[in-house]
């Protein structure tokens, strides 16, 4: 590991998915110095010092003054999550940070190491994926969840192809199939790069999805998984570059996840362009558009907090 690692926002999305109960007040560092007191509650030296090395693992710019505005915003939303109720559990971000790590092909026990190499530790880690999860929550609560969820009716669907010009957007589709070098859990430590090496070792003689089972029955704890019919717009984020590198026909690369380690085979791929396809198009197109709104909504909803806050700088 050499002590390196990259949170990117991409990679912190994923860890966000599940979110961590908070406490009434920030980690504070032994012997650290106040430098902005919110509501009251303070944020040291020592919490200014931790996020500012949290950024530059996510190569975010703007030093210990952008690190203060972080910290400041995250003070306010706390207490927002604290006041409305919408805190996330203890137990699904142990579960999401579990699943970050074996990502990052290390144990928590490892990630906690990095962390405190890196001067951020675990537990600032935990409390920014917990605000993150949580604060979610509350934007939708108060402005609405929004569009972009539901089936797409027919009208719908013949309005937004007239506005492409009475043509139906073409995608690519892709059948699927999930190769798992099972590992469990009580050996994961001991063995998973063996079981790397299997895997990769495989998909050189992998003969195709119709003897795949045949195949997998060669190997000791080798699963496979039917995943079917999947437009480009629906590829997990996880493995769509993977997917779009390989050609009609191959194998992805290999990943370690919280399974084992896996790859998949593209058992077909194609361009098209029908009904099901045109609504997943449209339906990706709305997701992004609805979480610009998000976004915007999280901006006001924090100027309202700051509006009403007493911010006190020392």
């Amino acid at each position: 590991m050499g002590g390196k690692l990259l949170i990117t926002r991409t990679v912190a999305a994923m860890v966000l998915a599940c979110g961590l109960a908070l406490s009434s007040a920030p980690a504070v560092m032994a012997a650290s110095k106040v430098v902005v007191v919110v509501n009251g509650t303070p944020i040291t030296s020592g919490d200014v010092a931790k996020r500012t090395a949290f950024m530059r693992l996510q190569r975010q710019n703007g030093g210990a003054a952008a690190a203060r505005e972080q910290l400041v915003d995250e003070v306010l939303k706390r207490e927002e999550i604290l006041r409305v109720g919408a805190s996330v559990s203890t137990a699904d971000v142990d579960a999401a940070v579990g699943r970050f790590a074996s990502g990052n092909k290390m144990s928590v026990a490892q990630l906690s190491q990095v962390l405190d190499r890196a001067g951020v530790g675990l537990d600032h880690f935990k409390s920014y994926v917990a605000i993150a999860m949580s604060w979610p929550r509350l934007v939708n609560g108060r402005y609405g969840s929004g569009g972009g969820g539901g089936r797409l009716s027919n009208e719908e669907l013949v309005r937004r192809m007239q506005e492409n010009g009475g043509t139906k957007p073409v995608t690519t589709e892709y059948f699927l199939q999930q190769v798992i070098f099972v590992v469990p859990a009580s050996k994961r430590n001991a063995i998973i790069g063996k079981r790397q090496a299997e895997a990769n070792a495989s998909r050189s003689k992998y003969p195709g999805c119709e003897q795949a089972k045949v195949f997998a029955a060669t190997m000791r704890d080798v699963s496979i998984r039917n995943l079917g019919r999947m437009m480009a717009q629906e590829l997990p984020a996880d493995w769509k570059p993977l997917i779009e590198k390989a050609g009609d026909g191959n194998t992805t690369g290999t990943r370690v996840t919280e399974r084992g380690v896996e790859y998949l085979a593209i058992c077909k791929k194609r361009e098209v362009s029908d009904d099901v396809a045109a609504e997943i198009v449209f339906r990706a197109e709305d997701l992004g558009k609805k979480q610009e709104g998000e976004d915007a909504n999280s901006k006001r909803y924090m100027e309202d907090l700051r509006k009403r806050a007493q911010i006190i700088q020392k």
